[in-house]
């Protein structure tokens, strides 16, 4: 692979949605968005990939084999990011999947299987609190009637999000792609977290990915003059809404050895004067972990605390699930084949699971799927800092094009594998064992 030329259609992409003091915004949906797939479309015809766009706004692009009625192998991630975010959250996978049909173009490499890089709709939840819209309407794991309600900051419904880019609330479902479609799935991305970089070790090989629950709360206290309202007969919803946010930190501490984080990231406050005892709150609490129990653990403690409060600040707590996915377990038949490789390379690596939810963790339904991560400097990610060194990248990418060869199956032979030096050290456990 061209290390060079991947950096540079980096370079362009991240041009899209870029503010010099306040990271990367292309939210899902949003103009930003959809600019960067118009890059990417155009980038994919230039190499002589056919590409369509699904009814959830997923963009497909293929690569096709020589041999007819075979299913496809497939790469990618996504281009939406969080609000002022950073250069290579999803943009990584998406960009190395270009990068690894232009490579294969250049050295004339065709393969019997097609070849897929996808770049999938609404990954990151910044715009409407739910994630990986696009990867669970292709693998049929979405509810269309959980988007109904969906509203962003600005008002705007997500019905009304996609009718922007030309597309329909009630067709959504039809970017279900059956079983039989996809032969494998591999999504390249940042670790995320400091693991790797700690550990000096090239990639990560998830072999599970933690789930979210996620759970909106309206908190209804009673508006009043913050000065002629005695203390011990104010109904403050924000003062609930502080005591919930202390008990999701206190909950999650409590299972920490389990891995299980909890966060409360969204707070809207209503007046919002500092003269009137806050009526009511919004806010949105992400509860992750690989282990079902121990994320239920935290959730009924914070469904404890709402009952606590209910009785005794006189508040009206209502609770709306947004999402509550199940852990998932990758193929165990793609982590060693994986592990094999980068031995074959020399890339040394560490199987692990991933704490963040991805879009592979969807593919997982819908076709055996690997995650391979890079490491991230100082674990920073959501954040216009993120980085990871082109040289982690390349290392990245070397492993993504071994494995998407050996499922599409070469027709000129076998592709001699690089070695990118470093030895074969590799090490098996979980990120949450780190210190």
């Amino acid at each position: 692979m061209n290390i060079a030329r991947l950096e540079s259609l980096f370079i362009e992409m991240n041009h899209i949605g870029e503010s010099a003091d306040h990271g990367i915004t292309r939210l899902a949906y949003s103009e930003e968005h959809w600019a960067a797939n118009q890059y990417f479309i155009r980038k994919s015809r230039e190499l002589g990939m056919s590409v369509r766009i699904d009814a959830a706004g997923n963009v497909i692009a293929r690569r096709e084999g020589t041999e007819i009625g075979l299913s496809a192998v497939a790469c990618g991630s996504h281009l939406d990011t969080v609000y002022e975010g950073g250069p290579f959250d999803g943009t990584l996978g998406v960009i190395a999947g270009l990068e690894l049909v232009a490579s294969l173009n250049e050295r004339g490499i065709a393969t019997c299987r097609p070849i897929e890089v996808i770049s999938f709709a609404c990954e990151e939840s910044a715009r409407f609190g739910v994630s990986t819209i696009g990867s669970k309407a292709m693998s049929g794991l979405l509810d269309p009637s959980m988007l109904v309600q969906l509203e962003d900051k600005e008002g705007i419904s997500f019905s009304a999000a996609l009718s922007s880019v030309g597309l329909e609330l009630q067709r959504i479902t039809e970017a279900r792609r059956s079983r039989g479609e996809l032969a494998a799935f591999f999504e390249l991305h940042i670790e995320q977290g400091p693991v790797l970089e700690r550990r000096k070790l090239d990639v990560g090989i998830a072999v599970g990915i933690a789930a979210p629950f996620r759970l909106e709360l309206t908190i209804q206290g009673k508006a009043s003059h913050s000065g002629t309202t005695p203390m011990n007969m104010r109904h403050d919803a924000l003062i609930g809404a502080a005591e919930i946010i202390l008990e999701v930190e206190r909950a999650a501490l409590a299972e920490r050895e389990h891995g299980t984080v909890a966060t409360a990231g969204v707070c809207d406050v209503h007046p919002g004067a500092m003269n009137v005892v806050p009526d009511w709150v919004s806010l949105k609490i992400d509860v992750r972990g690989t282990i079902a129990e121990s994320r239920k653990t935290v959730v009924d403690r914070i469904n404890e605390k709402i009952r606590q409060l209910e009785r005794t600040r006189g508040l009206t707590i209502d609770t709306r699930i947004l999402s509550n996915e199940e852990p998932v377990l990758l193929d165990e038949r793609l982590v060693r084949s994986l592990s094999e490789q980068c031995d074959e390379l020399g890339i040394s690596y560490l199987t692990m699971m991933s704490g963040a939810g991805h879009d592979a963790m969807n593919m997982a339904a819908l076709c055996p799927t690997g995650l391979i991560f890079v490491p991230s400097q100082g674990g920073l990610s959501h954040h216009k800092d993120e980085f990871s060194s082109m040289d982690q990248v390349a290392k990245g990418a070397a492993l993504l094009e071994q494995a998407v060869l050996l499922y599409a199956e070469p027709v000129s032979g076998t592709v001699p594998g690089m070695n990118m030096g470093g030895g074969k050290t590799h090490e098996s456990g979980q990120a949450k064992d780190i210190v």
